[in-house]
C-alpha cells in the first residue's frame, strides 16, 4: 500500500478556512477580569509536540504507560517553578500541577480534604465569589457539602470580617474560603486565619484573579497563613487555562489532616495530564519571575486605578470606591440599568466586561453591576491615559444604554428592539475599533 497522507498537515487557513477566518474577526478592547492575551512564546508552547503525549499517573506514582521519562522531567521543572515563583520553601510547601482549570483544582482540594456533607464557608455570590466557593444555586451542592456564606458590608462594599467571625463560630465549618474573582480591595490573610483557628477549620485561598500580583508581590501573600492554595495561570499569569494546588508539609503531630498523604488524588479526579499544557504552564512561570513582569504587574494596578478614578469623576459608583488590584466594579444600581444590558451593547460595539451580581442583587441571573478588568489591555501596551480613553467609551455606551431603556422600555426583550440599526451604537463601535487598531499597529512597530 501507498503511505496514508495524514489530514491537517496544510496551515489552518488552507485546511480550516472558517475557523480560522472566525478567529481573525476580533478587533476591540478586552476588559473581563479573568481573560489575558498571551505572549508569543506562551502561544508557541501551547502548541507544541507534548500534545502527542498521554501521560497518565504521576512520577512519584508511577506512570501508567511507558516512554514518560521526559515528561516526568518535565514536571519536575515545572513544580519547582512553581514553589520559587511564589518563593515557597519546598521543605514546607507541596503542589499539584496536573488539574486542567481552577474551578478543576478547587474541586480537586475540596474532595481531598474533606468528607462528605463537611461544612464549608465561602463569600456570598451577589458579594463577588466563584461559583466553586460553595454558594448553593439549586441545592445539589448539599449532596456533597454543607455550605453558608459569609457578605460584605452593604454600605461600604468591603468584607464584614466581624460578622464573618460571628457566623464562623456559629456554623463551625470545616473549611473556610479566601479569594474572590470580584472583590477589588486585598484580603486580610491574617484575619481570615485567625477566625479559622478558633473555629478548626483549614483556610483555602482562592488566588487565580490575582495571582499574577501575587507572584510580582503587587498583593498581599496567602502562603503565610493558608494551608491550601489554588491558582489558574490563565487569568493573571500570561499562563493558559490549567490549574495549580498548593498545600503544606510536615503538620504538627497531632494535626487531623497531613495534607502529604491526602494530596495522592489520581487516579480519582485526574488522569492524563495536558503535556502541552504543562510545558506552557512551566514557560509562564519563568516568565512571572522577571523583571519585566513585575513591571506588567504594577502597570495592571495602576491601570485599574486611572479607570476606577475616571468613572467616579464622571459621578458613577464603584464598590468599595475604588481598587487595589486589577479591576473595578461598577454598580449600575443608581442609574436603573442592568449589567446584562450593558454587556450586551458594549458588546456589540466591540468592548468585552462582564456583567457581575453587586450585594443585594436577588439573582446572579439579573445582575445590577459591571466587572471591568486591566490585565488583557495592559497586555498591549496601554498605559493610564490610555484607561481614561476606554472610561470616556463605558461613559458613552452607558449614556446609549439610557436612552434607548428611556425610549423602549426596562425589560430585555424590549431593550432589544433598541440595539438594531441604532446609529450611536455603530458610532462608537468605529471609534472603538479605530482605538483598538491604532494601538496594535503602535504595538507592532515597538516590537523588536
Amino acid at each position: 500500500m501507498d503511505p496514508v497522507i495524514m489530514p491537517g498537515t496544510s496551515l489552518p487557513q488552507a485546511v480550516d478556512p472558517e475557523i480560522h477566518d472566525l478567529m481573525k474577526k476580533f478587533c476591540g478592547i478586552e476588559l473581563s477580569p479573568s481573560e489575558i492575551f498571551t505572549p508569543f512564546t506562551v502561544d508557541e508552547a501551547l502548541g507544541y509536540a507534548l500534545t502527542n503525549k498521554y501521560s497518565k499517573g504521576t512520577p512519584s506514582n508511577r506512570r501508567c504507560y511507558g516512554g514518560d521519562q521526559f515528561i516526568d522531567a518535565l514536571e519536575d521543572i515545572f513544580r519547582t517553578r512553581a514553589l520559587q515563583a511564589f518563593r515557597l520553601d519546598p521543605a514546607c510547601w507541596g503542589v499539584i500541577i496536573q488539574p486542567y482549570s481552577g474551578s478543576a483544582a478547587k474541586v480537586a482540594a475540596h474532595t481531598t480534604f474533606l468528607q462528605p456533607h463537611s461544612r464549608i464557608m465561602g463569600l456570598n455570590l451577589p458579594s463577588g465569589v466563584h461559583h466553586t466557593h460553595g454558594y448553593d444555586t439549586s441545592g445539589i451542592r448539599k449532596i456533597y457539602f454543607e455550605s453558608t456564606p459569609f457578605d460584605v458590608d452593604p454600605s461600604t462594599g468591603y468584607i464584614d470580617y466581624n460578622k464573618l467571625e460571628e457566623k464562623a463560630l456559629n456554623f463551625c465549618p470545616h473549611l473556610i474560603i479566601c479569594g474572590s474573582s470580584v472583590y477589588p480591595r486585598d484580603w486580610d490573610y491574617a484575619r481570615f486565619c485567625s477566625i479559622a483557628n478558633k473555629c478548626g477549620a483549614l483556610l483555602l485561598c482562592d488566588m487565580a484573579d490575582v495571582s499574577g500580583l501575587i507572584a510580582a508581590q503587587e498583593a498581599a501573600n496567602p502562603f503565610e497563613h493558608c494551608e491550601i492554595v489554588t491558582t489558574t495561570p490563565y487569568k493573571s499569569s500570561t499562563g493558559p487555562t490549567a490549574g495549580m494546588i498548593f498545600y503544606r508539609k510536615g503538620q504538627p503531630e497531632d494535626a487531623i489532616y497531613n495534607f502529604e498523604d491526602k494530596t495522592l488524588i489520581f487516579p480519582s479526579l485526574l488522569s492524563g495530564p495536558h503535556n502541552n499544557q504543562v510545558r506552557v504552564l512551566a514557560v509562564a512561570l519563568q516568565q512571572a519571575r522577571s523583571l519585566e513582569f513585575k513591571a506588567y504587574a504594577k502597570q495592571v494596578k495602576a491601570n485599574a486605578v486611572a479607570l476606577g478614578n475616571y468613572l467616579l469623576s464622571k459621578g458613577y459608583k464603584l464598590l468599595t470606591g475604588g481598587t487595589d488590584n486589577h479591576l473595578v466594579l461598577w454598580d449600575l444600581r443608581p442609574l436603573g440599568l442592568t449589567g446584562n444590558m450593558v454587556e450586551k451593547l458594549c458588546n456589540l460595539c466591540g468592548i468585552t466586561v462582564k456583567k457581575k451580581a453587586v450585594f443585594g442583587d436577588s439573582s446572579a441571573k439579573a445582575p445590577r453591576g459591571v466587572l471591568i478588568g486591566t490585565h488583557a489591555m495592559t497586555c498591549m501596551d496601554f498605559v493610564e491615559k490610555d484607561f481614561e480613553q476606554i472610561g470616556e467609551f463605558l461613559h458613552w455606551a452607558v449614556t446609549i444604554v439610557s436612552t434607548i431603556q428611556k425610549q423602549h422600555g426596562k425589560l430585555m426583550k424590549d431593550f432589544d428592539k433598541g440595539l438594531d440599526n441604532n446609529e450611536d451604537i455603530e458610532a462608537l463601535k468605529v471609534h472603538v475599533q479605530n482605538f483598538s487598531l491604532l494601538h496594535r499597529h503602535a504595538q507592532f512597530l515597538s516590537r523588536p
